[in-house]
């Protein structure tokens, strides 16, 4: 009788232990790293930006609890941020040096592995759903151009006219450095979106969407859509996000590297973003990286005076912040 008592208090600790642990669940999202002084940034910019950021962060916290996959919570949360103009991602994108708009986005789920991207598209308007569908319902990992574009009307993806990602704000940029009225500054680089995330199915995703850098030529393309250098996600490690000059975590292949440095060097989630950024600075190159690992451990990393960033956590925990003392 003892024992039957024994066993069943066994039993069920298994079972509350196991439930607790299926509960677990942590979402990061960043808006953009760089140059930020809270004396040029007013509280009503402030105030903006972090109202944005909440309603994001909010939406995957319902969608987590909720038990959504991985996969379905960074593209919605990274949609609400591409269809802002204060981001530089789908509606805010910068321009290119010929006055276009030119977008990029990838995804990569831990589980399998298995990863999608888009490059260069000019008439997408969530490039993020059409990573997902890259990933989901082709063979391949990269399209581009109007490839990319024609693979998204077959899956029946939204089309929108170039035109719909002009904003007054990006455009007036572009034209300062056209007529060499400013010169070109960390701001330039960055403004990418991004968003990773532990559900409570223990699976982990990534995804990052950006418009890249204010008049760039030749059809350049950053790190965001680059697999291992922009995002990257393993079950095994980590799920990372990247925002910052792309030309340095290609060549790094920054994302990539902190999981392998967590693989093979046993470092923790923090302590591999913290050494990636190190790297980074190292090169004389700016930006930041979220990250979080197979157990919910979160880590917001960046070389510059700040990024826009929040996460929550199942526990409760939860912040939303721009500067870097903050």
């Amino acid at each position: 009788m003892k024992f039957k008592i024994i066993l069943s208090v066994f039993l069920l600790s298994i079972v509350l232990i196991s439930a607790s642990a299926q509960q677990n669940y942590a979402i990061v999202i960043h808006g953009g790293a760089g140059v930020m002084s809270k004396d040029k940034m007013n509280e009503e910019r402030r105030a903006e930006y972090k109202e944005k950021l909440n309603e994001a962060l909010q939406l995957g916290e319902e969608m987590l609890k909720n038990g959504s996959d991985a996969n379905s919570v960074v593209v919605e949360v990274i949609k609400v941020m591409e269809n802002s103009p204060l981001f530089n991602a789908g509606k805010g994108a910068v321009f290119t040096h010929d006055g276009v708009n030119e977008l990029d986005a990838s995804i990569m789920e831990g589980k399998t592995l298995n990863a999608g991207a888009v490059a260069g598209v000019h008439d997408i308007k969530n490039p993020i759903t059409a990573a997902l569908e890259v990933m989901n319902n082709s063979e391949h990992v990269l399209l581009s151009g109007e490839g990319a574009s024609e693979f998204a009307k077959k899956q029946g993806l939204e089309i929108v006219p170039n035109s719909y990602f002009f904003t007054q704000t990006r455009y007036k940029s572009l034209q300062q450095l056209l007529k060499k009225e400013r010169e070109r500054t960390q701001k330039d680089n960055t403004g990418t979106v991004g968003c990773v995330v532990r559900d409570v199915h223990g699976n982990l995703c990534a995804g990052t969407s950006t418009g890249g850098m204010t008049n760039k030529k030749y059809g350049r393309i950053g790190d965001s859509p680059i697999i291992g250098a922009g995002t990257y996600a393993n079950n095994k490690t980590c799920a990372v996000s990247c925002t910052g000059h792309g030309e340095y975590y290609i060549r790094l292949g920054f994302a990539r590297d902190i999981s392998a440095l967590m693989e093979y060097k046993n470092l923790n989630v923090k302590e591999a973003c913290s050494e990636e950024i190190k790297k980074l600075s190292e090169l004389n190159g700016t930006g930041g990286v979220i990250a979080v690992d197979g157990d919910g451990n979160i880590a917001m990393e960046f070389n510059t005076s700040g990024m826009f960033r929040a996460f929550a956590k199942s526990n409760g925990e939860r912040e939303i912040a721009i500067f870097k003392n903050e």
